[in-house]
């Protein structure tokens, strides 16, 4: 299988058009649904494990759960004008401290699911000018529209759906 890049490692170029907004918003809306998918033939022995002290099944839905709240923060962030966007937590304190192991995978989706629900309402709310609204990423140190920390996000939970599934392939 091809070596994964790491998400810190991952440059992007916000060179597409703000009308494919509403494409990336059904990739976030789809998220909880993939998860699900992948994960109800999956045992909860299966959903725990850790490979090579890598997170597990659950860690990886518990943080996606945990960044809803930076990705709400950053949309207030261009709705108010600011000029930087908040940092993420490079260091993921929330998710590790969470101990999503000691929950139940149904309580994780049902809880990302609700928050994520609340982000896209909020989403289908923008206009065209608040889509292409501007603000500098953090880690990235470049401008990015408001339709760009949103494919951001998107692609961020493709990272962590990838991270998933080659842990349900390690199971056979």
């Amino acid at each position: 299988m091809v070596a994964r890049t790491k998400w810190i490692e991952r440059q992007f170029n916000f060179d597409f058009p703000p009308g494919v907004f509403p494409n990336i918003v059904e990739r976030l809306r789809g998220t909880p649904a993939r998860l699900e998918d992948i994960c109800s033939n999956l045992n909860h022995d299966q959903m725990i494990t850790q490979i090579d002290g890598a997170w597990s099944v659950q860690e990886h839905v518990g943080h996606l759960w945990d960044l809803e709240e930076l990705h709400e923060g950053r949309l207030d962030d261009f709705l108010n004008g600011a000029e930087r966007l908040r940092p993420a937590d490079m260091t993921n304190k929330k998710t590790y401290d969470a101990t999503h192991n000691e929950n139940t995978i149904e309580e994780l989706m049902k809880s990302f699911r609700k928050t994520r629900m609340s982000f896209i309402e909020r989403l289908e709310q923008l206009n065209d000018d608040q889509i292409s609204l501007t603000a500098q990423h953090p880690r990235l140190n470049k401008p990015m529209r408001l339709v760009d920390m949103v494919y951001f996000a998107a692609e961020h939970d493709d990272h962590h759906i990838a991270g998933i599934s080659i842990i349900v392939n390690s199971f056979g």
